[in-house]
């Protein structure tokens, strides 16, 4: 089973950017889509979009659009998330998953990456 692990997080300061990465240990193309999510202290895990791996196709939580993007680099076995103008509510760790075929996360869950926004 492909493993996805995350990087890219730190501190940045509000309306800064930052682009974390999610990188499969075997080919991504066994994985049929990839979510990102991102859990901030005291709150639930939250969905912050997908990103299909054969064609691309993405889709975001209504709150982040504009502002958060994913891509993948198919070669490189690689998901992104490039996410700018950051808020301190951005503030979280931000996880990768793969997703099944009904859209849910099947994979194990990852230590993350944290993200912090400084205001």
């Amino acid at each position: 089973q492909v493993q996805l692990v995350e990087s890219g997080g730190g501190l940045v300061q509000a309306g800064g950017s930052l682009r974390l990465s999610c990188a499969a240990s075997g080919s991504i193309f066994s994985i049929n889509a990839v979510g990102w999510y991102r859990q901030a202290p005291g709150k639930q895990r939250e969905l912050v979009g997908t990103i299909t791996i054969a064609f691309g196709r993405t889709n975001y939580a209504d709150s982040l659009k504009g502002r958060f993007t994913i891509s993948r680099d198919n070669a490189k076995n690689t998901v992104y998330l490039q996410m700018n103008s950051l808020k301190p509510e951005d503030t979280a760790v931000y996880y990768c998953n793969a997703l099944g075929a009904l859209g849910r996360p099947i994979g194990s869950w990852g230590q993350g990456t944290q993200v912090t926004v400084s205001s």
